[in-house]
């Protein structure tokens, strides 16, 4: 048996890597998933009403055709509260069964606090919880373990070793435990994809979905029907990830950067672009975008002329993704507001949209017309911005909504100032926009058109 340990019970784990060692097992293979909530808040009481049994359904699109997959996932052995049953979850680490540690704590959990005490439990980080547990993994004299995180951060693996370290260092712990970790234990840097919704939030999909189900279930979760999971390639790791399709594509690879860079420009990076253009022209989802004429077709052109071509030398794979990017973004059962997306716009442009930026220039020696199509109306939605209170709203054509993002971004254009100014700042994009000849003049003229109700694409 293949025992896996997982930090964090929430529902992107349990539609995407728990339906992976579930399919698993129904090919043949013998998995058990022991979940670990990392945190005091939440309860368990919804899996121990439910024998740790639950449901995902997976609503999208595929082949051009509406589906609805219902999957019920079986390979939860236990889900253990470390806070009221420290020796279930420290017996795990002393089980030579156990091979990998799957964790997903939010891109802030992978962190160090040099605050914190190895005595301590509830009030450290993730990565000393883990070496606490890996140190008695070590005391027990076992083997080590594949080290899985997927975390939204860059090389996640790499930085939560480095933090460990730390944590090895801060306390003072054996050499050789440094050295058994350091070649024992494989840390797999990783990069997941997969939209989930979770929970039903209406009560008419949850009506839906009880009647698709067949049962009542507290704990099903929604996501699409696409799925990738790109592991670093490390030790004997493909004795237990198998590649392939398995519910969702995983791939075993020695260039975890291509997939990384592969997904931020093409999938989030279009999304970025558009989600501005979206708003102000009156569209609430990306379903909306991706059926206006408009929208769409400024997505198709800026993923065509601006991204694809720079993100590696194979166009045709990197077409086939963006292919199957705008198959799921025309999902209409994922309801992936614009506002949702919108959080955070000005860093999610500078790590999403830049780069491809910044690479079109260096080739053709211009500035490329989507992407500052899709910049200026990112202007010209935070010029528009109004402070009510504690809150930053936008008039609409159709709505009033309320963006967020760092206070001072949003003080800044609330007191209404100079948009060219904004762009030249270094601190705020890594270096100076204006800097791009014609930039801010185009978006300059481009602001005032939009507020002028001219349309741009």
């Amino acid at each position: 048996m293949t025992k896996v340990l997982q930090y964090g019970e929430g529902n992107f784990l349990r539609t995407f890597v728990d339906a992976y060692f579930d399919t698993l097992n129904e090919e043949g293979g013998d998995y058990e998933v022991n979940i670990v909530k990392p945190i005091t808040f939440g309860t368990l009481e919804r899996f121990e009403k439910q024998n740790n049994r639950y449901h995902i359904v997976l609503r999208g699109v595929e082949d051009g055709n509406a589906v609805e997959k219902v999957r019920e996932i079986k390979v939860l052995k236990n889900v253990i509260d470390p806070f009221a049953n420290p020796q279930t979850y420290y017996a795990l680490a002393k089980d030579a069964d156990l091979k990998i540690i799957v964790s997903n704590t939010t891109e802030a959990g992978i962190c160090f606090n040099g605050e914190d005490k190895m005595d301590g439990f509830d009030g450290i980080t993730y990565p000393a919880k883990l070496t606490k547990f890996l140190y008695e993994r070590f005391n027990a004299g076992l083997d080590g373990l594949y080290l899985m995180p997927v975390e939204l951060i860059d090389n996640n693996a790499d930085e939560l070793k480095r933090c460990v370290d730390k944590y090895i260092e801060l306390w003072n712990l054996p050499v050789s435990f440094k050295k058994w970790n350091d070649e024992n234990n494989y840390y797999c840097n990783t990069l997941v994809d997969r939209i989930v919704s979770g929970y039903p939030r209406d009560e008419k999909t949850k009506a839906h979905l009880e009647e698709l189900i067949g049962e009542k279930d507290e704990l099903v979760s929604i996501g699409e029907p696409f799925g990738l999971w790109a592991v670093e390639k490390k030790g004997d790791i493909a004795k237990y990830i198998k590649e392939g399709i398995h519910n969702i594509e995983v791939v075993l690879t020695n260039d975890i950067g291509y997939y990384k860079k592969r997904k931020v420009r093409v999938l989030n990076g279009s999304h970025t672009n558009l989600v501005p253009a979206g708003l102000i022209l009156g569209a609430e989802t990306v379903y909306d975008c991706m059926k206006d004429e408009k929208l769409s077709a400024f997505v198709e052109n800026t993923l065509k002329e601006e991204i694809i071509p720079f993100v590696s030398n194979d166009i045709a794979a990197t077409t086939a993704f963006a292919d199957s990017v705008k198959e799921r973004f025309l999902n209409p059962y994922l309801n992936h507001q614009l506002v949702s997306i919108s959080l955070n716009s000005i860093s999610k442009w500078r790590a999403r949209v830049l780069p491809s930026f910044k690479d079109y220039v260096a080739k053709y020696g211009k500035i490329p017309t989507f992407m500052t199509v899709g910049f200026s109306y990112l202007m010209a939605l935070y010029a528009r911005v109004e402070k009510a209170g504690d809150k930053y709203e936008v008039k609409l054509a159709n709505r009033t909504i309320q963006l967020q993002d760092d206070a001072p971004y949003l003080e800044y254009f609330a007191a209404k100032k100079s948009i060219e100014r904004f762009m030249a700042d270094a601190n705020i994009w890594g270096e100076d926009l204006t800097a791009y000849a014609g930039f801010a003049e185009q978006v300059k003229a481009n602001v005032e058109k939009i507020e002028n109700g001219v349309v741009l694409l």
